[in-house]
């Protein structure tokens, strides 16, 4: 492959890894943020409120560099993969346009009401900035997915005699089936990185004996909303998206899942390294017809092994592709475990005096990250050697005059900054945690706490 193509792949991969560990934290919040307004709202609580009000300064700090960092995305469309957007923009350019346009200024809007605004707005008004801030987070996350679902699905579109695609149909493009799969799979992701990093900040401050009725708060809404999320995560909307992928991106499926050779009954490898060279997984460690019958509900089925296609088809990173995979099913499942664990203490009322328990959630907040992280790898280097899946090879997307030397100057110009940026993520979340939600309350353990935070 040629070297600038390569770096370009890179160049892309840092840029929107980097930002995406903004947004899934907003997007998560966002919903946590409204479900505390509800309950102030009910109960006339002002422990509730100011809970909100503190997640509402962490969103709003994940919020601006998010921003600052999705912006250069756009602008690379354009200066690293302008034969793709000369081509495909007639159709990507739709939802990326209505993602701005609506949902951005919905939401950024709404959260300047919603921090500065509480006074003037009354109770129910301050809901409702709250409610809209989710609506528009929710609904720029949907507008995203959907252009990445076109890209691994295209639908709705049609070819002009020049080489270009022209959108035929607005609502095949919004209602790509492929895009509600994954819009789901991918929210309920979200929610958990916002449940795991809430929960966290909650056993902090349990831990450390400070903010204990606000810990309290942030460790049970954490636990119960996760567990609920890593539940839906698995079923039905993991089942759901890899229904797609075997019907749509059989190879993908095939590579994800190490399958070298097509065959009946096909095992489901839970460990494993695949050598690409001898066509084989070594050292591996499977569950017998597992694959077969997760795949079509049978358990002799047969599935199709990447052999069963021509290798100029197969994803031309089938190693870091497999696992990718594994790694997010992997965290999938210790997900479920842990907020599982932690929501059976709850219900025991044990769970805010079980120190190695809060430990545990605490240590857990960058798992999400990861496994979000590995999630979105698994979809964008499965769909390879595609751009658009079936109608645009990737080494064809990328601009033709932007060499290798020049991609990496701006590569390590980004990453330069980003550091930068990340740096001041830390400081400014950093502080916020020690601020606290309400810094004057004497939080020591004598101190009587609220019936309502426990």
């Amino acid at each position: 492959m040629d070297s600038a193509i390569v770096v370009h792949r890179l160049h892309f991969a840092f840029t929107v890894t980097f930002h995406y560990l903004f947004p899934q934290l907003t997007m998560g919040l966002s919903l946590l943020i409204v479900i505390l307004k509800t309950i102030s709202l009910r109960t006339g609580d002002e422990h509730y409120n100011r809970a909100a009000r503190f997640w509402a300064k962490v969103f709003a700090i994940n919020f601006a560099i998010g921003v600052v960092t999705g912006i250069p995305m756009e602008f690379q469309f354009g200066t690293n993969w302008a034969e793709f957007s000369k081509t495909a923009g007639g159709v990507i350019g739709q939802t990326l346009a209505m993602e701005g346009v609506f949902s951005f200024f919905l939401e950024s809007s709404f959260l300047g009401l919603f921090l500065f605004g509480e006074k003037r707005l009354g109770r129910i008004g301050h809901w409702v900035a709250a409610f809209l801030v989710f609506l528009g987070s929710w609904m720029s996350g949907y507008l995203i997915v959907a252009t990445d679902a076109w890209m691994q699905h295209p639908v709705g579109f049609r070819m002009l005699p020049g080489g270009q695609i022209a959108l035929a149909s607005f609502w095949q493009l919004l209602l790509n089936p492929w895009a509600l799969g994954q819009y789901a799979h991918n929210m309920l992701g979200a929610v958990q990185t916002g449940c795991f990093v809430m929960a966290a900040v909650g056993a902090f401050y349990l831990l450390t004996r400070r903010e204990i009725p606000y810990g309290k708060t942030f460790v049970r809404l954490g636990v119960i909303v996760g567990i609920i999320a890593a539940l839906l995560q698995l079923m039905p909307t993991g089942d759901i998206q890899g229904e797609m992928i075997a019907k749509y991106q059989p190879t993908t499926l095939a590579a994800m899942e190490g399958l070298f050779v097509s065959q009946e009954g096909a095992p489901l490898a839970i460990l494993g390294q695949p050598n690409v060279e001898k066509r084989k997984l070594d050292n591996p460690l499977e569950v017998p017809n597992m694959l077969s019958f997760l795949t079509y509900r049978k358990w002799s089925a047969h599935v199709k092994g990447l052999d069963a296609f021509p290798q100029e088809d197969w994803p031309d990173t089938i190693e870091l592709l497999y696992y990718s995979y594994h790694i997010m099913v992997g965290l999938g499942t210790i997900f479920i475990a842990v907020m599982g664990l932690a929501a059976i203490l709850l219900w025991r009322n044990r769970l805010f005096e079980s120190r190695w328990m809060l430990w545990l959630l605490m240590l857990s907040a960058p798992l999400p990250y990861i496994a979000n992280t590995a999630g979105w790898m698994t979809a964008e280097l499965g769909r390879q050697p595609w751009l658009i899946h079936g109608i645009m090879r990737t080494v064809h997307g990328a601009s033709p005059r932007v060499d290798a030397g020049s991609a990496w100057f701006t590569l390590i110009g980004f990453m330069g900054m980003y550091t930068v940026l990340a740096i001041l993520w830390l400081f400014l979340i950093h502080r916020e945690i020690e601020h606290g939600p309400e810094p004057d309350l004497d939080d020591s353990p004598n101190s009587p706490l609220p019936v309502t935070a426990d």
